[in-house]
């Protein structure tokens, strides 16, 4: 992170033409120094394998065998009571053998490694076998652990499966893990676990499964993956040829799959009180130490969870499921027609329900619904009109830097998943989703906040998701925000008015001019326009300013982020303040002068934060800047012809070159958790309530209250 506090010469091109050096970015990605583990890290750190997934004791364990031999690792295999070089596939092959005698409890004479399986006259070896009870010859669980990619391990463990009739198969590279029923040569079902060495598979699919033991065995901190990478899996294995529009199936199956951890909201407040008692604040960032605690929990009064698959038949799942929807919709009106139907065959549907039930959604910052549904949304094209959902760290820098405060009204104008309005209200609010009923003050002052988008689909999942944190109550509008004089067109239709008339009204209240929707008085607007592709259309062109050059002409095209500069200081009241997020180019160009001319003669630039290159990948690699604006008001605001901005620049974006999320790791090298129980994305531009050290929004309030900013004065 940089962080510069420049004179403004508006007079000389203003200070968007930035110094060299202000923009530039270090790729350097800080190295995490793992302790007490240095030797198995030296084995692993240049290969594709892990060992998140294992508890420090058993690493311990494993390091205090190893003697090092002509400069080379060497340790007694625990099932072949060998010496074995002690490879980057073999520590993660000797640290889940550890795992199955230990914690499963399966002697050393029913697991064999690199066991012979025979496809006609090619013979393969399969990395580790546990050999039926009754038995002793009949492969029973298969775990592969020579591919490190989770595609590639499946297909070698469907071919295993299919060749021995092994009923259950795991694949794991240390740092994520999948456990798979195989139903029948077609599909691979998700398992929560596979079965203790004096349980069966049955035992694991009918066990009784409340909030307790979703929190406890979440697929996303236990087993390294994202939502993201559950439905690709889904879509390789089912969804790809099932002859439905996946969008549409996963949305109804994450929305149903809300509804039924909302309807446990009263173990959440057991489960939540007990913690608080018994755990401090750094140790709740220890999912071991929770996970630890929560077992101890008496939970046989518990509602057990409806979302999931107990060995019924598929036919009385999809009904189970099929119910649980219709009271979702019931609950959340307007997001599916009355008689959506879910369309998955019931043997599709018992795979994906698999796939999806041990994914804790509830009480979450989004982060992992948002990357889920981007992905599924892009599928659809949407990142043809070069809108991408915001990475949530960026979004809590925004919602920190503008400061939001109850009773203040706040639009998102482009919003997408709605981001910007889900974490206004945690903001104001002070919590996030809860599973509890809010206040009918915080519902008069959720009400004040609005989404406005042009994608249905985005308007769907932002209306859920805004649904769950207004309790019931939205103001996310399905509108083309920059053609809004044909908003009428929308309002004249009967469907349209029954689902988002109620949030028209409430928006009306801020019209500047009761005839038109061109002005409105919002005390704050957060948004990511798109910014790919041009208006090309005379008729909107001409309703901007911003649609003309220096010689009063209308131009032939003109960029949609260009007119939604003009749009968004529109929505705004004086003192209003703006933060929107644009390509790096607006900024710099000199073709876009004039653009930056008329936001300084609109308002006071606040600050520039410059987004490191990685942020909105794996989407796109367009560099881009968050843009900070206060429109002047002679009380909020008043005029000035030269003040400071400040100027911020990312140098940890929170993803890697390829688009992945960084997360926090702890001394372990496990990923670890805020109070909150959610991962924590490593980045500079806040710092996440003490998890992080400050970042850019720190260093700008610091500023800003020295500056007197209106909306950070002292009291």
């Amino acid at each position: 992170m940089k962080v510069a506090v420049l004179p403004s010469k508006l007079q000389k091109n203003w200070i968007f033409q930035q110094k060299e050096g202000i923009i530039a970015i270090n790729k350097t990605l800080q190295v995490l120094k793992y302790r007490n583990m240095k030797k198995i890290l030296d084995i692993i750190k240049d290969s594709n394998y892990s060992f998140s997934l294992f508890d420090q004791k058993l690493i311990d364990e494993l390091e205090q065998k190893i003697t090092i031999k002509d400069g080379k690792p060497y340790v007694v295999c625990a099932i072949r009571d060998k010496e074995i070089v002690l490879k980057p596939e073999e520590i993660v092959r000797q640290l889940y053998a550890m795992k199955l005698l230990g914690e499963y409890g399966y002697p050393k004479t029913r697991i064999k490694f690199e066991h012979a399986i025979h496809f006609g006259r090619e013979i393969k070896s399969a990395d580790i076998v546990i050999f039926d009870k009754d038995r002793p010859t009949v492969e029973y669980i298969i775990v592969e652990i020579k591919k490190p990619k989770l595609q590639d391990g499946k297909n070698q463990l469907r071919s295993y499966t299919n060749a021995t009739g092994a009923p259950i198969a795991v694949w794991t590279n240390g740092g994520q893990i999948s456990h798979y029923n195989r139903k029948d040569p077609n599909y691979f079902e998700d398992i929560t676990d596979i079965p203790k060495a004096d349980q069966t598979l049955e035992d694991i699919l009918k066990e009784r499964f409340t909030l307790k033991d979703l929190i406890i065995k979440d697929k996303i901190p236990n087993e390294g993956k994202s939502l993201k990478t559950i439905i690709q899996d889904m879509e390789d294995e089912v969804l790809a040829a099932a002859g439905v529009d996946v969008f549409e199936e996963v949305f109804k199956l994450i929305f149903t799959k809300l509804y039924d951890e909302l309807q446990s909201k009263k173990d959440k407040m057991r489960l939540e009180i007990y913690l608080e008692d018994k755990l401090s604040k750094e140790d709740r960032g220890d999912y071991d130490k929770v996970k630890e605690i929560l077992a101890k929990i008496d939970d046989s009064s518990f509602r057990v969870l409806e979302f999931r698959n107990t060995g019924q038949s598929e036919g009385e799942l999809k009904k189970k499921i099929q119910k649980l929807f219709d009271e979702a919709k019931a609950k959340w009106p307007g997001v599916f027609d009355e008689a959506s139907q879910i369309l998955l065959s019931p043997s599709h549907l018992s795979v994906v329900v698999s796939g999806f039930q041990d994914i804790k959604l509830f009480n979450s910052n989004l982060q992992i619904i948002d990357e889920a549904f981007e992905y599924l949304v892009s599928k659809s094209a949407k990142g043809e009109k070069g809108q991408y959902f915001t990475p949530r760290h960026v979004i809590d820098m925004c919602v920190k830097m503008l400061n939001p405060k109850a009773g203040e009204y706040m639009v998102d104008t482009a919003a997408g998943s709605c981001g910007f309005t889900v974490h206004t209200i945690f903001q104001i609010t002070g919590h996030l989703f809860q599973n509890t009923d809010i206040s009918e003050k915080e519902k008069e002052n959720v009400l004040k906040v609005f989404g406005i988008d042009f994608d249905e689909k985005v308007v769907r999942v932002a209306r859920t998701l805004n649904l769950i944190a207004g309790d019931g109550n939205t103001n996310v509008l399905h509108l083309n925000n920059l053609d809004y004089e044909r908003w009428n067109e929308s309002i004249q239709n009967r469907d349209w008015l029954e689902v988002y008339g109620a949030g028209l009204k409430r928006l009306e209240v801020l019209q500047k001019d009761k005839s038109s929707y061109k002005e409105f008085n919002f005390d704050i607007l957060m948004a990511n326009p798109p910014f790919a592709g041009d208006i090309k259309e005379s008729r909107i062109i001409h309703k901007y300013d911003l649609g003309y050059n220096d010689k009063n002409k209308p131009k032939s095209k003109v960029g949609r982020d260009i007119l939604f500069i003009e749009r968004n200081l529109n929505f705004l009241k004086p003192g209003g303040r703006m933060a929107i997020v644009l390509p790096q180019g607006r900024f710099n160009n000199t073709s876009d002068k004039a653009i930056r001319e008329y936001i300084a003669e609109k308002g006071r630039i606040l600050a520039v934060v410059g987004l490191h290159v990685n942020t909105f990948k794996p989407h796109t690699g367009t560099k881009t800047s968050v843009l900070f604006v206060q429109k002047w008001d002679n009380k909020l605001c008043p005029k000035v012809e030269d003040y400071p901005i400040f100027f911020a620049v990312s140098e940890k974006s929170g993803k890697d070159n390829s688009g992945e999320y960084v997360f926090l790791k702890n001394g372990g090298g496990q990923s670890k958790l805020d109070k909150n129980g959610h991962l924590i994305i490593e980045h500079d531009l806040h710092n996440h309530d003490g998890e992080l050290p400050d970042g850019v929004a720190e260093k700008f309030i610091e500023w800003a209250k020295s500056e007197k900013l209106s909306f950070w004065k002292q009291l």
